[in-house]
């Protein structure tokens, strides 16, 4: 039992970090990140293997990198799949009818991973602007991070001269987290089981 865990906690770490970085690809390519920096380089030579070939077949359109956007669906699908599988899911009786009910839970859990990547960048932006501003780092975060805390700072000033935008933005984003995708993931698992 200990090991099935074990395995499954492997299986979601593994396709979940490479779901981040299909993610973090096409948020940079959003963002206009600059690619000659060290970080950007990093997640394009990671995600090259299955964004390249799909580019060929999915070419970018209005903007929108969406061979990043298909890979980073199919790792969450196939990290449910494969979850749902450890945790003993009978796929040969359950039949074709429960196919919608997965894309929905591989749908659910991809908007899970990236409110979770853009928490993750608001907090990392946050932390860098507080503690070390003038870091090699701190541009590229800081863009990662804008489209998501830019709304909040035309609304909330600097109080003292600390930028407290990051937490209304945080607040929101776990909302997010609670009302649409916990209610995506309940339908999703009522066509499931």
């Amino acid at each position: 039992m200990m090991l099935l865990e074990a395995l499954q906690f492997l299986v979601r770490t593994g396709l979940d970090l490479l779901g981040c970085a299909f993610f973090l690809r096409f948020w940079m390519q959003w963002t206009r990140v600059p690619y000659h920096n060290p970080f950007a380089r990093f997640v394009g030579k990671v995600t090259d293997f299955a964004v390249r070939p799909l580019r060929r077949a999915i070419p970018g359109f209005l903007g929108v990198d969406w061979s990043s956007l298909l890979s980073l669906l199919l790792t969450e699908l196939l990290c449910v799949l494969a979850v749902s599988w450890l945790m003993g899911y009978p796929f040969g009786a359950a039949g074709i009818q429960v196919l919608p009910g997965f894309l929905l839970l591989g749908l659910a859990a991809t908007l899970r991973l990236v409110l979770y990547v853009l928490m993750g960048l608001v907090i990392l932006q946050a932390v860098l602007s507080w503690v070390n501003p003038f870091s090699p780092h701190a541009p590229v975060f800081y863009a990662l991070a804008r489209p998501v805390l830019a709304p909040f700072q035309k609304i909330i000033p600097p109080v003292g001269g600390v930028d407290i935008s990051p937490i209304a933005a945080l607040v929101v984003i776990q909302l997010c987290l609670i009302v649409p995708v916990t209610g995506l993931e309940r339908l999703a698992h009522g066509l499931v089981w």
